[in-house]
This record gives structure tokens, sequence and C-alpha cells, in this order.
């Protein structure tokens, strides 16, 4: 009874104390365990910034597969066929290279400048009309997960989607995201966890229904618009004339995974989004909006890519920010692809091999006043000036990854935030609403697919200055 009841009573009781359950273990039993949850096979935990270089960039190619996919994800990555969760080997290699070789290659980013000059006006738009009801604040992640889903579809489907298509998007997505901890429930005995969490099942199954339902009808469209050649020039106002399923419509797989093209329900698999922002108090506000005027006239309309360049400080509070409230806590789990050892550890084939991104951005043996949101770290002879992100030499952070599973959209990710953070400290004041704790931000945070806050931020925002742009833009 009691191998049944343990993993019931840790799926009511304790998901939300992993994190300081195992940063307790690591202090007792040193920085390499074998811990086991629900899986009846343990799961390896990995800690310090040496110990995780070792593993993932010395060793990288051994550690580059992924475990087996539980039930839940099985369902919604097509049986691991996304670049996120399949295993290390010709399938995964050749979709990787065809993201980054498309979407992600730097010669295609101006491709996507008017897409990204769209979003800003939505976002910009979203926040004046909400922005009308005094000092009742607005709940920002609504406008700014908004603006990126719109962004991000533009960029998958080569074309601007409507306000209502976007929004169900965005719900089928946020509720995939929110339910991310709730699914793990099946990794114990699926065959009663199924019957016994039947609602849950039927979510996800309803889940990736719906995402077929939603994509499928898209990625046909264009389709439909590369075949009869009316994509090659449409990059106006509404469309782009290239776009990442433009990329996938002739990928071939390679010859040991069937020699066949993606199919459009594999296809639909590889959209994702994912956003981040973090603006600072009055102080770093000040003193950002005063490095922005001082690059970027007052006439021009927004600040441009090019303009990004020449901001030192904008830099370092992205940085800062990805430092202290980094995405995810815990990267996505690594497997071995041939029994390995680390440090006379012994790792098994598909074994769950974990790595915390928090606790390696809050070494104190690495940052000065590591708790506090300080941007001059990264400024002057700070510790993070020259920050590797992708660890090659030395890991001090890791927001993205590190080794042969690195986020292939780092630098894309970096040129969003620093491109939102800018255009919306120039364009707006951010002030905090005065109830809820006399103005005091509550920066508890909340595990889901990403981390997120657990009181959703509520901000007044009051423009600096109107242009002639704020008057046309509108929300769709």
């Amino acid at each position: 009874m009691v191998p049944i009841i343990g993993p019931l009573l840790w799926l009511v009781c304790a998901r939300a104390n992993l994190e300081p359950a195992i940063r307790e273990l690591h202090k007792q039993h040193g920085p390499i365990l074998s811990v086991t949850f629900l899986s009846p096979r343990p799961a390896i935990f990995i800690s310090g910034r040496a110990n995780t270089h070792r593993a993932l960039v010395q060793h990288g190619h051994v550690l580059a597969s992924r475990p087996p996919a539980i039930a839940p994800f099985l369902v919604l990555t097509s049986g691991q066929h996304t670049i996120s969760s399949a295993p290390y080997g010709p399938f995964w290699r050749s979709l990787r290279r065809n993201l980054t070789s498309g979407l992600l290659n730097p010669s295609r980013v101006p491709l996507y400048a008017s897409a990204r000059r769209w979003a800003i006006d939505l976002l910009t738009s979203d926040l004046m009309s909400r922005g009308n009801n005094g000092t009742a604040g607005i709940t920002v992640v609504d406008c700014l997960q908004f603006a990126m889903f719109s962004l991000l579809t533009c960029m998958c489907f080569g074309r601007r989607l409507d306000g209502h298509c976007l929004r169900e998007i965005e719900a089928v997505q946020r509720e995939l995201f929110s339910s991310y901890i709730s699914f793990q429930a099946f990794a114990f005995c699926p065959a009663i966890t199924k019957r016994l969490f039947f609602r849950r099942w039927q979510k996800v199954l309803s889940i990736r229904r719906r995402q077929e339902e939603l994509f499928l009808p898209l990625i046909k469209e264009r389709k439909n618009d590369v075949t009869s050649g009316s994509t090659a020039c449409c990059d106006h106002d509404d469309n782009l004339a290239y776009c990442y399923v433009d990329t996938l419509l002739d990928h071939k797989l390679p010859k040991d995974a069937d020699d066949r093209k993606l199919t459009d329900s594999e296809m639909s698999q590889h959209y994702s989004g994912s956003w981040q922002t973090w603006l600072g108090s009055q102080r770093f506000q000040a003193k950002l909006l005063d490095e922005i005027n001082g690059v970027v006239s007052c006439n021009k309309e927004l600040v441009t890519e090019e303009d990004l360049k020449a901001m030192p400080y904008l830099k370092a509070v992205v940085l800062e920010g990805l430092r202290r409230h980094p995405p995810a806590h815990f990267l996505l789990s690594h497997a071995a692809v041939k029994e390995t050892s680390l440090d006379g550890f012994h790792i098994p084939v598909g074994r769950s091999v974990n790595f915390s991104v928090a606790d390696i951005a809050l070494d104190e043996k690495t940052w000065t006043r590591e708790r506090e949101f300080w941007t001059d770290r990264f400024l002057n002879d700070g510790e993070g000036v020259g920050v590797d992100l992708t660890g090659s030499r030395e890991i001090k952070m890791m927001p993205f990854g590190v080794g042969r599973r690195i986020c292939p959209g780092l630098g894309l990710a970096l040129l969003h935030l620093e491109y939102f953070v800018a255009n919306m400290v120039r364009e707006f004041q951010w002030g905090m609403v005065g109830g809820d704790g006399g103005g005091v931000v509550s920066l508890t945070e909340q595990p889901e697919f990403t981390v997120t806050m657990a009181q959703p931020l509520h901000a007044l925002v009051t423009p600096r200055r109107v242009s002639p742009a704020m008057a046309r833009r509108a929300v769709p």
C-alpha cells in the first residue's frame, strides 16, 4: 500500500516544495542525488556550476538526450516529435538545424521587423485603453502575453491573425502551461491515474485536439499560398513573405527517420511562445529612460533594433532580470544516450537528469548581493560583464540552458526582450498601485511550465508622450 499512497500524497502535498527539498538534500548528501518521486525510475539531480559544466558542456554529447515522456506529454508532443522533447539523434538534429538556419538565422531577423512593430502597436494600444481606469491599475501580464503571442504567431504562420483567433490560441496555450505540473500525476502508474484523474486526462486530450483545430487550418492556408506563389510579394501590412511554416513545408526528415516530410500534425507542435520581462523601480526606469533618450531622437516613432546596440544599461536590466528571475528554475530533463558516470556516480541510459537554473544564478560565490536586483553587476567592472550565456567557457547563469540542448532562440529572445522593454519604458511611466501592501510588488513565484508571478503584477501606466502613431494604433 505504501508504494501507492506515498506518491499520491506527494502529488497532493509536496509539488510546491520540490525545489527547497532538493536543495536541502544536496546540502546533506552532496551535489549528485538520485531521488524517487512518482516514476518507478529515480530522477538524478546535479547541482553546482562546475558539475553542471562538466555534465552539459564537457560531456554534453553524452547527456544530450531526453528521458521517455510520460503519457500526457506523449500526446502533446506527438510522441516526442518536437525539438524540445525529441531524443538526441538524426530527427532532433534535422529539426534543430532547420529552425536555426531558417527562422533563427541572424540574416532572417530583419524580415520580421514589420511584425515586431505591429506587436508594439498592439501592446501600446492595449495599455492605453486599459490605462484609462484611474487608480485601479492594469494586469500587465495580460497585455504582454497577448502582444508576444501576436508576434510569434505572425512569425510562425506568416500572417497577422485577427483578435478572436489570437485569443483562442493564447487560451489553449495558457491552459497547457498552467496544467503542466498537474499533468505530472500521470508519471505514477498511468493505468490507475488515468482513471483516478479522469477529468485531468480528458483535459490533456482536449488541449491537443484544440491545438490541431487551431493550427492545422493556418498551416494548410500557408501551404496553399506557397503552392500558388502568392507569398512571393506579400510582405505588406497583413502578411510576411517568409515564416517558420515555410521552412517546414519542404523539410525532409533524415533517412533513418523515414526520409519523409513533416506531417501537418507534427508541424503544429512546433509553434510555441514564451515571454519574460522585468521592469525595475523608478530609479531603474529613470536611468534606462535617460539612456534611451540619449540614443533615440524625440521625434522618432519607435526604438529600432539598430538603436538597441548602443544601450548597455538596457542590456544590463534584461540580463539581471533573467538572472534574478529565470523563466524556469530547472532545465528540461536531460538523459544519457549511453551509460556514463560523473564523479563516480553511475548514470543509466534514459534516466532523467536535472539541473537547477535558479541555484546557479544565486550562487554567492559568483555573485555579489546575489538576491538583489542590481544591474551594475553587468556594467563597468562588475562580475557579470561579458557573461557567457552559452556556458561554453564557464557557467554563471543559464536562463536558456547550455550545451547541445541550449535554447536555439537565445539571440531572438534577447532581441525581443530589449525591444519590448525599451519601447515600453520610452512610451509609458510605470508606477505601483497604491493598495495591496502600500504599493509593494510581490515577487512570490508560482511554478507552471515556466515560473510565473503568484500575484500578477498590477501597475499604473501613464503615457510619457503623445505620438502620431498612438492615434492610429488599434487592438484587433
